[in-house]
């Protein structure tokens, strides 16, 4: 019979930083869909395959991380925690700290998030504080907010984030049997291209099997190698391209505009030591990549998270992509977060016709 799939707490606990003690606050994140894209294969010259952390609890790859710290933050005794947000992180903060019995507070942006990532923060009993101000300003606010307070901050300057983050990369070599020859991922605050750097140097020639419980064990691939890091940002917030923190980070990605990286000099060595690349595309290829994804593949997945496959298309034309090369795309939160962006113009109004089989060919033109 096959295991249930138990939360990245439990299945790879011999490679994060647990205790004994600590009491895990989890809801079954991780274990997320890796999509074969034959449309995207064709397309590059290249083996896409798409990484859907759209399928964790509150619809983005932030639950890997927050499983983590919130776990820390439950051993450490502290009962509130805070975070600095432009979305997605504000709603598994919420969600997890509701798991943990903490009272969470978010700093925001104000007018600068959308609406499902707000509803969803709202719903698990967030405070919400607006700033006027940019997502850098938020988190100096959160920032100087848990160094003065007993507030715990969860953002992913706290280290355990990265090392829930860093589980995909473990999950992508055990699907595929070893690390793919190059992965693509956004990059915003770049806590999610240091997380799977990490993640694959520390699976890089890992034993072949790690134990479920006394009766069965978990096959593990063992990654004979590293991929090559490749990190895509929005044009209008594109600080790693432009070398300096951008002042005024704009585009439509809101998860990823942002001016002043956090994971800064994490994300460097990852680009650096990977023989790797950060590069940056147009508002208008995100939305075209966006698009693509949902009519070709069959993956929804929110503005942000497009910009890997934007970034590969654009890599791809400009003839970077190695012929059959194996590629991983991460697609870091479902599109279900920000349906106004990907709707644009289009209004939801369906033909509507009699209740009859005849009418319903009609309209489908049978």
């Amino acid at each position: 019979m096959a295991q249930p799939w138990r939360g990245l707490l439990a299945e790879y606990a011999d490679r994060l930083p647990l205790e004994a003690e600590d009491t895990p606050i989890t809801l079954g994140e991780g274990g997320t869909p890796l999509v074969k894209s034959d449309p995207l294969s064709a397309e590059v010259g290249a083996e896409v395959y798409i990484k859907v952390e759209g399928a964790n609890p509150t619809g983005s790859f932030k639950d890997r991380g927050m499983t983590m710290a919130m776990t820390k933050v439950a051993s450490s005794g502290c009962e509130m925690v805070a975070c600095a947000s432009t979305g997605n992180t504000s709603a598994s903060a919420a969600a997890y700290a509701t798991r943990a019995g903490f009272s969470c507070a978010v700093v925001l942006p104000a007018g600068k998030i959308a609406a499902g990532k707000l509803a969803q923060a709202i719903v698990h009993g967030a405070t919400l504080i607006a700033v006027d101000g940019n997502f850098d300003d938020c988190l100096r606010i959160v920032r100087e907010l848990t160094q003065t307070y007993p507030v715990a901050l969860v953002n992913s300057v706290n280290p355990y984030r990265l090392q829930g983050q860093k589980t995909a990369a473990f999950e992508i070599v055990d699907a595929l049997g070893d690390a793919p020859d190059i992965h693509v991922l956004p990059v915003g605050n770049a806590g999610n291209i240091s997380a799977y750097w990490m993640g694959y140097n520390e699976y890089a020639g890992r034993t072949t099997a790690a134990s479920i419980d006394d009766s069965a064990t978990r096959l593990e691939a063992v990654a004979s190698r590293t991929p090559r890091m490749w990190g895509i940002q929005a044009a209008g917030a594109a600080p790693f391209v432009a070398g300096h923190p951008v002042a005024d980070p704009e585009t439509v990605a809101t998860a990823i505009r942002i001016g002043n990286p956090a994971s800064w000099d994490y994300a460097v060595a990852a680009r650096d030591d990977s023989d790797g690349l950060i590069t940056a595309v147009s508002d208008e290829q995100i939305l075209d990549a966006q698009a693509i994804l949902a009519a070709e593949t069959g993956v929804f997945c929110e503005p942000a998270s497009a910009a890997s496959v934007a970034g590969l298309r654009h890599l791809a034309q400009q003839g970077q992509v190695p012929e059959g090369a194996r590629i991983v795309c991460t697609v870091t939160g479902n599109g279900l977060k920000d349906t106004a962006t990907a709707l644009g113009d289009r209004a939801i109004d369906p033909e509507v016709i009699e209740p009859t089989l005849e009418a319903a060919c009609r309209a489908l033109g049978l």
